[in-house]
């Protein structure tokens, strides 16, 4: 038995059958049954673990299961890599000599713990996150969740490992050139890479100061996406965070680029596997599948490691390491080391490429949803990847390192597997900005990525928190959720805010010979309340709105039921001749439930 999804933890202390004492019981012995200390640097002291769950379970005695909606994550034991400060734990990079303990927890520590999470400990990981494969660290290779005799992946190694383990419910990894994702595909989990500053970076010891990020390791995409809604935001203590405006969701199909040439270095089990979710995407309803040029993201990849930007992990750790000249790993020492070769030419010149590959990358993918890669294009054994560790760690980058270049999301999920039993993963990659739509795109298309629909819907029904200006629109028809023109603003990235009525000073009228059917919201003196939606969606996306909404709809100001007013449907007076007055039902879904067309016989 596992740590149990976090719907599950949520159902148990709602039902009181369990309590985070209990949990973190639990936790504690599975850990010691499973006995795989490679995954872990630090273990929270049992003592402080069982005083926080106590704290927890007297809140859960006082509120009830109240607390569990003001504390999406309560009582949910995670972990976090160990170059992510914990305050009062050692930050060791997988570097001994390295280690310090901080005072204050990285920013997306203390946002899961202010939501309830309880933190169990700290996670091996390739040195210095240097590496893609799991076996750099002095504290031990983390052998494969699936098969010890396979590599586990990397850095985020005992991050992913312990997920897969059912050692916690999620944990944090980084991700500068794959390292969120490709333990991800390895160990059968989800790896979720955000866009570059939805995440603070505040506590976190650099690898690639300009492209790291800190990333999620799950057993599902909805875990995953809880965990991102507590853990993302604006921080002005982080220089590279950002507000990312999100992109909206999808509800009327994909259209899905994927590499026209696809390596696999021999791996035919890795091709098979890549073929069969490819195969079940075609046969999708309403997905659409295109083969684009892969090469301007090949050679991206290729110059993190073959170009300047190793310069910027010789950057992060120049001065320690000119200091403790031994205390490196031999490879990863060789690898950063490199970075003395570059010049500040070098730099300019590779930036100046770098920017030519993106634009070639936007233009091969406008008109798309998302890019669609293998996660890992082979699965080594730990043997191989110590026999021929440079060449074997680059090749599971090859569908990894461009992205954080290309300023790109990229959420790794689970597929057909491969048919020696492995597993086998894909990786959907957007622009800036697409967290929310991958997340959605990954929940909606489970059955051709051979996964169980998970009990929940709260990736579709939970955006992130805004971070940009916004407005208010009531909706009265055919845009509330659930009806034909939903989409529109779902796809502006809008949410609903509340059900309301109008003020009682409405009339309501099936207007007729619209497609699809639309009622027309008047304001009148012998008016009554109507049931409306009020939605909210971003300024930037408000005027491209309006301009599709056709007459006689237009936008108006709407009074509410509390006096308030909004922007909102209204209706041309001129329209209502000869429209059916049915503002005795009170609103549009009831009219619709009775069973009476718009034009109403």
């Amino acid at each position: 038995m596992q740590v149990p999804p976090l719907a599950e933890l949520r159902e148990r202390y709602a039902s009181g059958t369990w309590r985070p004492g209990d949990c973190i019981a639990f936790v504690l012995d599975r850990i010691a049954r499973v006995d795989r200390p490679e995954v872990w640097i630090t273990l929270a002291d049992p003592a402080a673990l069982r005083e926080r769950a106590a704290r927890l379970d007297a809140l859960l005695h006082a509120e009830g299961p109240a607390v569990l909606d003001r504390l999406p994550l309560f009582g949910v034991p995670f972990a976090v890599k160990d170059n992510i400060d914990v305050a009062g734990m050692p930050t060791t990079a997988a570097c001994p000599a390295f280690a310090y303990v901080p005072e204050r927890s990285a920013t997306v520590v203390e946002r899961l713990e202010a939501a309830g999470a309880i933190l169990v400990g700290k996670t091996n990981l390739d040195q210095f996150a240097t590496g893609l494969n799991g076996t750099r660290s002095p504290y031990g290779a983390v052998r494969n969740a699936i098969d010890p005799a396979y590599v586990s992946g990397g850095s985020s190694s005992g991050s992913a490992v312990a997920v897969a383990l059912g050692l916690v419910a999620f944990s944090l990894g980084t991700d500068t050139a794959g390292s969120g994702r490709v333990p991800a595909g390895l160990n059968g989990i989800v790896g979720l890479k955000p866009t570059r500053g939805l995440f603070s970076n505040r506590g976190l010891v650099p690898a690639c100061r300009t492209l790291d990020c800190i990333s999620v390791f799950a057993r599902s995409v909805a875990d995953a996406w809880t965990v991102t809604v507590a853990a993302s935001g604006f921080d002005a203590d982080d220089a590279f965070s950002r507000a990312v405006p999100m992109l909206g969701v999808k509800r009327r199909g994909f259209r899905i680029a994927i590499p026209r040439q696809r390596e696999f270095f021999g791996d035919a089990a890795a091709q098979q596997a890549f073929a069969t979710t490819v195969d079940a995407l075609r046969a999708a309803p309403g997905c659409t599948v295109d083969e684009i040029d892969f090469t301007p993201f090949a050679e991206a990849a290729d110059l993190l490691y073959k170009g300047p930007w190793v310069a910027e992990r010789l950057a992060a750790v120049e001065a320690f390491r000119a200091e403790h000249p031994a205390a490196l790993h031999p490879v990863v020492d060789e690898i950063i080391g490199g970075g003395a070769r570059y010049s500040a030419v070098d730099a300019f010149n590779g930036q100046y490429r770098l920017a030519a590959l993106r634009r070639e990358a936007e233009t091969l993918l406008a008109g798309h949803d998302f890019l669609l890669v293998p996660t890992t294009p082979t699965m080594p054994t730990i043997e191989a990847m110590l026999r021929e560790p440079v060449k074997r760690n680059s090749q599971l980058g090859h569908y990894t390192n461009f992205v954080n270049f290309f300023d790109m999301a990229a959420l790794a999920v689970p597929a057909a597997p491969r048919h020696d039993g492995l597993p086998a993963g894909v990786t959907l990659i957007g622009r800036a900005g697409a967290d929310h739509l991958l997340a959605a795109a990954a929940e909606a298309l489970q059955p051709a990525f051979r996964q169980e629909a998970q009990a929940t819907d709260r990736v579709a029904s939970e955006p992130l928190p805004f971070q940009e200006p916004t407005v208010l629109l009531a909706v009265v028809g055919a845009h509330l959720e659930g009806q034909p023109l939903n989409w529109q603003l779902l796809e502006r990235g809008a949410r609903k805010r509340l059900a309301t009525t109008t003020a009682p000073r409405y009339r309501l009228y099936a207007l007729a010979g619209t497609v699809p059917p639309k009622p027309g919201l008047v304001r009148g003196a012998d008016g009554v309340a109507i049931d409306i939606e009020v939605w909210e969606l971003p300024v930037r996306r408000f005027g491209e709105f309006v301009a599709e909404v056709p007459a006689p709809l237009a936008i108006g100001s709407v009074e509410l039921a509390d006096g308030s007013w909004t922007k909102g449907f209204v209706c041309e007076p001129q329209a209502i001749d000869g429209a059916r007055d049915i503002s005795a039902f009170g609103g549009w879904r009831a009219f619709l439930a009775r069973g009476i067309s718009p034009e109403g016989a």
